[in-house]
């Protein structure tokens, strides 16, 4: 293929230096580890954000040209391309509406459009391994909206790579995440036919050097590989290995056929931190054998010693960072927490109609360094300080309509960055030192938020200040607010006292360490 007028060779570009590349989607799993590979290598990068904040906090924040926009808005993409020679589409619509096909295949179509209007050298796109010989209406619906993307983008007019994975093995991955919680919460385990189903999982290291690679083919390279690494196993084998590098007793697993991939994915998603929503295309695309039918990706980018890493040693890599609190994204950084038109706690007069508040404010013996460092700290395996049976239920009544509960966890023990999960919350604003605002994604009758302060008075000492708010969504949004606000002294006013106390313990075990030292 020529590539059409005015396409780059980006291949023979800058001689060997670096390129601009363009990526979509940096605030998700893939695109937020990608964006530090490609300046590793000595490339330019601008990322597109509908919500550029939530880059903000990445360490590659300050190396980067962050653009505000959306790839279903035509002028901000031709915008965010200017100048580029290779773009990223990292981008997929999550929901599991009827919509979500065409949303998928519109952006695509714009993406394609307006590369090829700026003259960008390259496509690069990461989709999913379909199975061979497979109908394209016997795929799951999201497998076969990603399977058109690749063929929208192929259409576009300019050169195109588009990468093709199956399971992809990395720390925060939910396909990890899933495997890494099936395998440890059930050492005996009935499941659905799609765990004898044979699949040929990549380590999310190799995804990410084939997309770096990709970069710089030669203009006539316009096509699909299937990437993945050494081993072709069943999802059962992937479940005894991952107990073998875990160092846990063998587990026992017993297929059952009647769990269908719904009714498995809802099962997925209350044993797992992976909601049903989520687990759902995942388990879908388990349906059929993936497994790659040819390895060309390596005439083109070439595979090092060592390399394609083997599940055991993803499975190791994986577990570590883990382990280190070193998981720089996860399958959740790409949750939308609510539409760009919502309204905001901080706006001036509520422009959002009714605002529900629970103010609770406290003196804390403790620095007001003490008292961020709990704040910053609470969920996860810390939790949130009040009556956690009362959080717990929550949870699973979430889990139950097929919201996302409290088992997400947090990306980090210690430190929060905008964008991050934080079980059924989102990061939504946070000034170290002084404000941790969190905005709900449980399911709910309106939109709520908790905000967290750490104030100090006029000797120094620190001041807890916490607001919880709802935006209440028509009636049932009302009566949900004066349903649960009798709970509110002891679920909300319970947590700020023992905030604070748990701020004191803080300061006085620092206090007593300073001591032991000086002594």
């Amino acid at each position: 293929m020529n590539g059409g007028a005015g396409v780059r060779d980006v291949s023979l570009d800058s001689a060997g230096g670096g390129l601009r590349c363009l990526v979509t989607g940096a605030t998700g799993y893939i695109g937020g580890r990608l964006v530090p590979e490609l300046l590793a290598a000595g490339h330019d990068v601008r990322c597109l954000a509908r919500t550029p904040a939530k880059l903000r906090d990445h360490p590659w924040a300050g190396d980067v040209d962050i653009v505000r926009g959306d790839v279903m808005d035509s002028k901000s993409v031709a915008a965010a391309m200017e100048g580029v020679d290779v773009a990223y589409y990292l981008v997929h619509a999550l929901g599991t509406g009827q919509g979500f096909e065409r949303t998928d295949r519109e952006a695509a179509r714009i993406f394609g459009e307006q590369a090829r209007t700026a003259g960008v050298g390259r496509i690069v796109y990461l989709g999913g391994l379909t199975p061979a010989g497979v109908p394209a209406e016997e795929l799951s619906p999201h497998l076969r909206s990603r399977a058109e993307v690749g063929r929208v983008l192929l259409d576009s007019g300019v050169p195109t790579t588009v990468l093709r994975a199956a399971v992809i093995i990395g720390s925060g991955s939910a396909s990890f995440e899933m495997l890494r919680y099936l395998t440890e919460r059930l050492p005996v385990m009935v499941t659905p036919s799609w765990v004898r189903t044979r699949i040929q999982p990549i380590a999310v290291r190799d995804v990410l050097r084939y997309l770096v690679g990709s970069a710089r083919m030669p203009a006539d390279v316009h096509r699909t590989f299937d990437i993945g690494g050494p081993d072709v196993l069943t999802y059962r084998d992937m479940m005894r290995r991952y107990a073998s590098v875990a160092k846990l007793p063998r587990r026992l697993i017993l297929p059952v056929p009647m769990l269908t991939p719904r009714l498995s994915s809802h099962w997925v998603g209350l044993v797992t931190p992976v909601p049903s929503s989520i687990a759902r295309p995942l388990t879908e695309s388990l349906r059929h054998e993936v497994v790659c039918r040819e390895h060309d990706i390596a005439r083109y980018v070439a595979d090092p010693p060592g390399a394609p890493i083997g599940l055991d040693a993803a499975l190791e890599l994986a577990l570590r960072r883990v382990q280190d609190a070193r998981v720089d994204t996860r399958w959740s950084s790409a949750s939308v927490p609510g539409a760009p038109s919502d309204p905001l706690p901080t706006d001036p007069d509520w422009a959002g109609g009714s605002l529900y508040t629970d103010r609770r404010e406290l003196a804390a013996d403790a620095s007001p360094l003490a008292l961020w460092h709990v704040i910053e700290g609470i969920g996860g395996d810390n939790g949130w300080y009040s009556l956690p049976l009362a959080w717990a239920v929550r949870g699973w009544l979430d889990r139950l309509v097929g919201g996302v509960g409290l088992r997400r966890g947090r990306r980090d023990a210690a430190r929060l960055r905008v964008g991050d999960s934080l079980d059924f919350w989102r990061v939504e604003e946070i000034e170290p030192g002084r404000l941790l605002r969190l905005r709900a994604e449980m399911r709910l009758p309106g939109l709520a938020w908790l905000e967290m302060y750490a104030d100090s008075d006029a000797d120094g000492r620190a001041r807890y200040r916490q607001r919880a708010l709802f935006h209440p969504h028509g009636l049932l949004g009302h009566a949900y607010w004066w349903s649960v606000s009798p709970f509110h002294a002891l679920v909300f006013g319970g947590m700020a006292r023992n905030i604070a106390a748990a701020a004191a313990a803080v300061d006085s075990q620092a206090r007593r360490e300073q001591n032991s030292s000086a002594g």
